[in-house]
């Protein structure tokens, strides 16, 4: 791998500008086709081989006017007026003329007359819908307006209809430029992994919008690659870019330097990188298509910044010559003390139990809320009170009660349950606790099914009416009876990846160990790096329950109240921050890895490894932890969540982890971190030269750089 990546380097380096040429070739084309045939992200509800999909898929095949997606508008007169009967009767109208709306209507009044729902029901998914979907739902009701009235708007159809805001990506961006200029005291090195971050970013999120012209893509799935995307590509950049200036320091030519670093650093972000894309695999594994989606998304932007990071950087590395150095020179280290961070190893190394204690006690301590997460999938409740959909929730909530937002539908089958015993069925639902209305029976045009609507006495989000919707099927309907709609999915939801979590997380972990052992010859490394990443993911669920669940600084969040945490989150964060956790694992063992090849010692291979790492790990966790919580601004609530958790993990990560329960464990186990059985030695594939596994320079063009002149003392 090392020689290959040297050529790769080389030829990159040797011919910079025709190699930028070709990326932002590369670059205009796939933004060319993107507009040109790139589809639009949409979210898939189906949920194959759960109840409610069944009851969906009778709905479908029996009831035409019924077999697609929903919208639902709420009419509100804000002065408490009674509403209009005969311009209710004109939106009614108007909204059955929209196109692919099967059925509109009747608009329910409230019961002091100012409020009023319009169901809308079209016959197509909402994956199949034009792109003006909701435009065409706010000119049909353009009357209501025009009347002074409050129009507000719900359903799958308006809840897919999320802003596009790049907010997030820009704060990232701007403050990833300053710490990199801080870190290298060069405009120029602080430029160069913007760049290739941003270059890889444009051409991965192009390939999202073209995959999803092809299938469907979820409506976060984009912003949450982005995420990803745009916080490793500057990582990886970032290593290279380091590697490079060490080898210009220690005199070699830029193109020699840019070959170097590229076969060195480059065969880390390579190695990371494919951990991150394992890590993004397990999806394949959690049953739903939106989570494939999430990871085919984001392993399209991954692999094309990983990409850009081995050849677009040694590129910009030639072209920039030596003023990628800066003027900030670093001091001689014959007269140098060893670096902070050298010191601080070897405070860890003459305590490594008690410190590797404290660590684990101080992340269990944060991820000890997380035995009490609650998920839900995100709802209108949970939006901010901008959105439409929030505003029609709320007003839903207010008027009608808080079942009424999103009832259940009981789809009957009459071949296998008589038509004539519906209206007993009927009546057992509704004297069940925490049923508020069953509607009238609505029998199918060919009277082979029957549908009765459910409203509960509690909001979706309330943990009741997931009990609720399981005690009705367990104890109240009969074979041929399926309980289907908004919550009814959102419980298969909740329990299909609460059940496949587990699948997720041994896909993984196993692919990952298997994959590490390979790379650093060693069986207590890859379990030790294991499970120290489950237990920064452990920390983040925590957080992500005390911030959301418990509302523990939440509004500062733009959050009004507590919600559950989305069940989209968990499992989606669980495969991005293994891999991500993972590339700084790494980076780090890496360096410890080569000290220990160079020279034997367990203890000065930590010190020097942390010493000769920390400084990079820092600025590209500080980096990825500014990008994350860029994202925090938007106003989906599941992408903050996700911007939350992943800010917090790498946070943890850099610091508790790295810089204390790493180098402390291993300290603690001394040469058994490196101990591997020589048949298995013999039957595992060599990545490289020999069996090391290096992330810095060889013999030939050392640099001492960032690493103690003398070995540091524990004592």
């Amino acid at each position: 791998m090392n020689r290959t990546l040297h050529w790769i380097g080389t030829l990159c380096a040797a011919r910079p500008w025709l190699t930028l040429s070709a990326w932002f070739v590369t670059l205009a084309l796939a933004l060319g086709l993107a507009a040109a045939a790139g589809g639009t992200p949409r979210d898939d509800y189906d949920v194959p081989g759960t109840s409610s999909q069944a009851g969906t898929d009778l709905l479908r095949e029996r009831f035409p006017g019924l077999s697609g997606t929903e919208a639902r508008v709420v009419v509100h007169d804000p002065d408490g007026g009674q509403l209009d009967g005969a311009l209710l009767a004109r939106v009614v109208a108007a909204l059955g003329a929209v196109d692919r709306v099967g059925l509109a209507g009747p608009a329910q009044v409230s019961s002091d007359q100012d409020s009023a729902i319009i169901d809308v029901r079209y016959t197509a998914p909402v994956t199949d819908l034009d792109d003006d979907a909701v435009d065409q739902l706010r000119a049909a009701t353009g009357p209501a307006r025009d009347a002074g009235l409050q129009v507000e708007y719900a359903g799958q159809v308006p809840e897919g209809d999320k802003p596009t805001s790049h907010t997030g990506e820009l704060i990232g961006v701007l403050v990833a430029l300053v710490i990199l200029i801080i870190a290298f005291g060069s405009l120029v090195a602080a430029g160069l992994p913007i760049i290739s971050a941003l270059i890889g970013l444009g051409i991965g999120t192009s390939g999202i919008l073209l995959l999803s012209a092809l299938t469907d893509i979820g409506t976060t799935a984009p912003t949450a690659a982005a995420m990803v995307g745009l916080g490793v590509g500057i990582d990886y950049a970032l290593l290279l870019v380091t590697r490079h200036v060490e080898g210009l320091r220690a005199g070699l030519e830029p193109r020699a330097a840019a070959a170097r670093a590229t076969a060195t650093a480059g065969r880390s972000i390579l190695v990371a990188g494919a951990v991150v894309l394992l890590s993004l695999f397990g999806l394949v594994f959690s049953g739903l298509a939106a989570y494939r989606t999430y990871g085919y998304a984001t392993a399209i932007v991954v692999a094309t910044v990983m990409t850009a990071a081995v050849t677009l950087v040694p590129a910009l590395c030639a072209i920039s010559g030596r003023r990628i150095i800066g003027r900030r020179r670093p001091p001689s280290t014959a007269s140098q003390r060893p670096p902070v961070t050298a010191r601080w190893a070897a405070r860890v190394g003459r305590r490594p139990a008690g410190w590797a204690l404290l660590a684990l006690a101080a992340l269990l301590l944060l991820g000890a809320p997380a035995l009490t997460m609650r998920t839900w999938p995100q709802d209108a409740g949970s939006q901010p009170t901008e959105n439409t959909v929030r505003r029609a929730y709320d007003l839903i909530a207010a008027e009608f009660g808080p079942g009424a937002y999103a009832p259940l539908v009981v789809a009957v089958d009459l071949a296998a349950v008589p038509q004539e015993s519906v209206p007993a069925l009927r009546n057992q639902i509704a004297a069940v606790p925490g049923v508020a209305t069953v509607s009238e029976t609505m029998v199918a045009p060919d009277a082979t099914a029957a549908v009765l609507t459910v409203q509960l006495a509690f909001g979706p989000q309330d943990e009741r009416s997931g009990e609720l919707v399981n005690q009705l099927r367990d104890d109240v309907l009969p074979a041929g009876a399926e309980i289907t709609g908004v919550t009814a999915v959102f419980v298969d939801i909740a329990d299909l990846l609460a059940e496949r979590l587990w699948l997720v997380v041994v896909v993984v972990v196993g692919l990952s160990l298997i994959l590490l052992t390979v790379v650093f010859r060693s069986i207590l490394v890859p379990i030790k790096a294991a499970l120290v990443n489950l237990l920064s993911v452990a920390a983040a669920y925590g957080v992500l329950t005390m911030v959301f669940q418990w509302g523990w600084g939440s509004q500062l969040l733009g959050v009004d109240h507590p919600v559950p945490v989305s069940t989209w989150v968990p499992l989606l964060l669980f495969a991005v921050l293994f891999g991500l956790s993972m590339d700084y694992e790494v980076f780090l063992l890496s360096r410890i890895r080569e000290e220990w090849l160079a020279t034997g010692d367990p203890f000065q291979s930590v010190v020097r490894g942390l010493a000769a790492t920390a400084r990079t790990i820092t600025a590209a966790a500080l980096i990825m932890v500014v990008v994350f919580a860029g994202f925090v601004t938007n106003a989906d609530i599941v992408t903050k969540m996700i911007g939350l958790g992943l800010a917090t993990a790498v946070a943890l990560d850099a610091t508790i982890v790295r810089l204390v329960l790493v180098p402390a464990t291993m300290m603690l186990f001394g040469r058994s971190n490196w101990w591997l059985p020589t048949w298995l030695d013999r039957i595992l594939p060599t990545l490289g030269r020999g069996h090391a596994m290096p992330d810095a320079l060889t013999d030939d063009c050392d640099t001492n750089e960032g690493r103690p002149a003398e070995p540091v003392s524990a004592l």
